[in-house]
């Protein structure tokens, strides 16, 4: 499998730009930053990055209400920096993946400010529009994300416009073939300058349904999962209509056609649907997406159960794609306090990251995942984040994974700004800088370096196939197999050790070393696992 595409099997790092380094003292990272810490992202033995959105925008939601596609806000740099960006990337063997959010823009877009000024000039129709009830009230029943209806009344029109989130959000009307159109001449600007592929944001939320059916509701024992939490009146409704629409195929199929133009460059979708797993499998079908991933591994459920079954699910589904899998990202809460609530420690980061580069398929690594970095306590004072503010306190937002990187404990706010950072630095980050872990060698740094360098040896966890076998909590244990080579992979997903029995059809497994986590051995014909402990064995 040596001549996979790069993406398959490809560790990805996410890069929030903001949070990442500050070179000109604003308290806010730009791309000069990402640049002066490129050296420091290759040595973690990752094959991509992907920057979180970095173009010209008011900042409503910091960066995902875009008012250009094709410009770089002053506030993160200029185009010359990305172009330098990318080409440093490159000569340090990094691929480059881009946000493209397409699905909605900014209110301070032109398109958006022609198109609401009246009902007839030539952009009029490149939003979602609607008129209002005989009451006045919205056309329908649809809700924000960010919480209350999903329209907002436009006086310049008399009509209600479309915003699937925030009301600064409008939502393109991708029924409009002109629209789709000049989306992907933005797309055709990023990839002609030589990005390696585009990370999707809400890539299900392209279509709204034409006749703008209301959606039903939801039973209350149904209001779980999918990234938003449940104090959330979105989470009272099926949200059949206002996304994941079957137009939403052939659009996919008309980005493919564009993509396939640029042989190395890649799609990867985030998707949120009712069943999202379903809707990645179609996404990823030959001639759409080339990977899809969801919020199934970014809710609170950490269990062997719930990742085992997660993942068999999707593989039922998934004949033909690629999953790309995640367990942190800008949106959610850190992983380590999310699924070690009880005992975050330095072992349990390892063996997640791990854990999540052993899964068939692709990977994410959200920033600050390699120093074993928790969720930031911040005060109602301290948020920046629209979401967080309008839920306080049931629900405190996506500030508290977006804290700035801490990388020199020394230095004043962690040695990322040398002004005041737009979010504070957590005290107990300071004690994780970068500084102090990579002159450590049993730190989580350089055990996250130690397991990538060593999955780079194993075709089979890259590009294998994956079957679970049966083990009761809290073991989680999988084979992987690709051309003749069979890796058996358990995990103790708990602090306490642990002994199993091995299947018998597995014969006589060979551990494999270098992997760097807490080793497992066989005692008596069982497996002893250590708390948070690891076996990789090779099975004849």
């Amino acid at each position: 499998m040596s001549d996979a595409p790069w993406w398959r099997g490809a560790v990805t790092y996410q890069i929030y730009p903001r949070s990442f380094l500050d070179t000109d003292g604003d308290g806010v990272g730009d791309l000069p930053g990402i640049i002066e810490r490129l050296d420091y992202v290759a040595s973690l033995g990752v094959d991509a990055i992907w920057i979180a959105p970095f173009f010209r925008s008011p900042m409503a939601d910091f960066g995902y209400d875009i008012a250009d596609y094709r410009d770089v806000d002053p506030l993160f740099g200029t185009l010359a920096d990305f172009d330098a960006l990318l080409a440093k990337a490159h000569r340090l063997g990094l691929k480059v993946m881009i946000d493209q959010v397409l699905s909605h823009t900014s209110i301070e877009h032109a398109w958006f400010r022609e198109s609401r000024e009246s009902r007839d000039n030539p952009k009029a129709d490149w939003y979602v529009w609607a008129d209002a009830r005989e009451d006045g009230s919205a056309p329908n029943n649809w809700l924000s994300l960010f919480g209350g209806p999903a329209w907002k009344w436009e006086p310049r029109r008399g009509q209600y416009y479309l915003h699937n989130f925030l009301a600064s959000q409008p939502d393109l009307n991708f029924h409009h073939p002109d629209v789709r159109a000049a989306i992907l001449d933005s797309v055709r600007f990023w990839l002609d300058k030589g990005v390696d592929g585009f990370r999707l944001d809400a890539i299900n939320f392209c279509f709204h349904d034409r006749e703008l059916r209301d959606n039903p509701p939801k039973p209350k024992e149904k209001r779980v999962g999918r990234g938003f939490s449940p104090d959330n009146p979105y989470a009272f409704q099926y949200h059949y209509y206002n996304n994941t629409q079957p137009e939403n195929l052939a659009f996919l199929g008309e980005l493919r056609t564009l993509m396939d133009r640029y042989p190395d460059a890649a799609t990867l979708g985030e998707i949120s649907s009712e069943d999202s797993l379903a809707t990645m499998a179609e996404y990823t079908r030959p001639g759409r997406l080339h990977m899809g991933y969801s919020f199934e591994l970014l809710t609170d459920d950490f269990s062997a159960a719930h990742i085992r079954g997660t993942v068999q699910a999707l593989e039922a589904q998934m004949t033909d794609g690629w999953p790309c899998w995640a367990i942190s990202n800008h949106d959610v809460e850190r992983v380590l306090t999310r699924w070690g609530r009880d005992q975050p420690s330095p072992q349990l980061a390892n063996l997640l990251a791990a854990m999540v580069c052993s899964l068939r398929g692709s990977v994410c690594v959200y920033q600050g995942e390699e120093l074993g970095l928790t969720e930031a306590e911040l005060p109602y004072e301290s948020l920046q984040d629209p979401y967080g503010i309008a839920f306080w306190p049931q629900f405190k937002g996506r500030d508290g994974c977006r804290t700035p990187m801490p990388w020199n404990d020394a230095d004043a706010h962690a040695g990322f700004s040398r002004g005041m950072p737009w979010l504070p630095v957590p005290q107990e980050h300071r004690a994780l800088a970068v500084s102090r872990q990579d002159a450590d060698p049993h730190s989580v740094l350089n055990g996250f370096r130690a397991f990538m360098r060593w999955r780079k040896s194993q075709p089979a966890l890259r590009w294998g196939d994956i079957a679970f076998i049966d083990t009761a909590e809290p073991v989680l244990a999988f084979t992987r197999h690709l051309d003749g080579q069979t890796v058996l992979v358990v995990f103790n997903l708990a602090g306490a050790p642990i002994a199993i029995h091995l299947p018998a059809a597995l014969g006589q497994p060979r551990p494999l070393d270098g992997h760097g986590l807490l080793q497992g051995h066989v005692d008596g014909g069982q497996l002893r696992l250590p708390g948070y402990g690891a076996w990789f064995a090779s099975v004849e």
